[in-house]
C-alpha cells in the first residue's frame, strides 16, 4: 500500500512538472524559426504579430504571416497608452489585461512575439511588448529573433488566414523590480545608480530632440547605448550575449550592477533593456517607463547635454 501511495504521488507530481512545462515551452528570450516551426502545433503556444500597418505598403499581416499568428499591431493594438499627460506608458492595468486576454493568451500560454525584423527600432515594437508580458508577470513569453524576415529567410510557411482569437481571461500581477519610476531615477540621481541612454548619440548629446520631450539633452550623468548597436539589421539577429557584454562594459556597467535604462518614451528603451536584462543575464536593469518626455515635463528637472 505504502509503495502504491508513493507511487501515485510520484505520478501526481510528474504530471504537475508535465503540465507546468507545457506551459513554457522554452526559457529563452530569442527564439528561431526551426524552433518556432516545431512548436506550431502546440495548444499552450499563441504567436502575436506585431507589425504595424504601412501607409504606402498595406497590412503586412494580410500579406501572410507565420500560420495561426493574430495580429496586434504595436502602434495601434493598445500596447500603450498616454497616462497623465505622458506618451507610451504602460496603460492601466485593468486595460492592458484586456488587451491581452482578447488575443486568446492565458496565463497558461507561452507567448511567441514576431516583428517584422527591419532594424533595432522597428525590433524594439517586439521588445517593448516583451517587457509588457514580464512586467506584469507572465515569463512565458519570446521572441522570433530576426522576425519575420527570418521566418521567410528560412522557408517558413506564410498564411493569408486571419486568425479571429478566442477571447480569455488574463491576469497580470505588476513587478515592481522592472519597472522604474522618476522617483527611482531621482534616487538614482542621488546614490549613483547608473542610467543608461538608450536613444542615438544626436539625442543624447542635445544635438537633436523628440518632439515628445520638452528640452533637448539627456539626464545628468548618464551614459549613452544607442540601440541600434544591439541589433544587426543586415542580418536581422539580436545582439549575442558575448557582444552585449561589451556593449555594456563599454559604457562602464559592471556586472549584474544596478542600472536604468531609459529613451524617449521607453521604446528604445525596451531594446536595451532586453539586451541587458534577457540577453547578458543582468536582471538588476529597470525601464522607465516614461523616460525623457516625463523626465523633462518639469523644468525643475536637470536636463543637460551627454558626453
Amino acid at each position: 500500500m505504502r509503495l502504491s501511495l508513493a507511487a501515485a504521488a510520484f505520478g501526481a507530481v510528474l504530471a504537475f512538472a508535465t503540465g507546468a512545462q507545457a506551459e513554457r515551452l522554452t526559457d529563452r528570450p530569442l527564439v528561431d524559426a526551426a524552433w518556432l516551426k516545431s512548436n506550431l502545433g502546440n495548444k499552450s503556444l499563441v504567436v502575436i504579430d506585431v507589425r504595424d500597418i504601412a501607409k504606402d505598403a498595406g497590412n503586412p499581416y494580410e500579406k501572410g504571416h507565420v500560420p495561426g499568428a493574430v495580429t496586434a499591431p504595436y502602434a495601434t493594438a493598445g500596447w500603450r497608452a498616454e497616462v497623465n499627460g505622458v506618451p507610451g506608458m504602460l496603460p492601466p492595468l485593468a486595460q492592458i489585461e484586456k488587451t491581452i486576454g482578447d488575443l486568446g493568451v492565458s496565463n497558461d500560454s507561452h507567448v511567441v512575439i514576431v516583428p517584422n525584423g527591419t532594424d533595432s527600432s522597428e525590433f524594439g515594437g517586439a521588445t517593448r511588448v516583451y517587457w509588457t508580458f514580464k512586467v506584469l508577470g507572465h515569463d512565458a513569453v519570446s521572441i522570433l529573433d530576426g522576425g519575420e524576415r527570418a521566418w521567410e529567410a528560412a522557408g517558413g510557411e506564410l498564411s493569408t488566414e486571419v486568425v479571429k482569437p478566442v477571447a480569455t481571461a488574463f491576469k497580470g500581477e505588476l513587478k515592481q523590480e522592472l519597472l522604474a519610476t522618476t522617483a527611482d531615477v531621482q534616487k538614482a540621481l542621488a546614490d549613483g545608480t547608473k542610467l543608461i541612454d538608450g536613444r542615438p548619440a544626436a539625442q543624447f548629446r542635445g544635438e537633436a530632440k523628440s518632439p515628445v520631450v520638452r528640452a533637448a539633452g539627456t539626464i545628468p550623468g548618464s551614459k549613452n547605448l544607442e540601440n541600434s548597436k544591439l541589433y544587426d539589421a543586415d542580418k536581422a539577429s539580436f545582439a549575442s550575449k558575448d557582444a552585449v557584454a561589451n556593449l555594456s562594459k563599454a559604457v562602464g556597467l559592471n556586472k549584474d550592477e544596478n542600472n536604468i535604462a531609459f529613451c524617449n518614451t521607453g521604446h528604445w528603451a525596451s531594446v536595451v533593456w532586453f539586451g541587458l536584462s534577457e540577453i547578458e543575464g543582468n536582471k538588476n536593469t529597470k525601464m522607465y517607463d516614461g523616460s525623457m518626455a516625463e523626465w523633462a515635463a518639469d523644468p525643475a528637472r536637470p536636463v543637460q547635454p551627454g558626453s
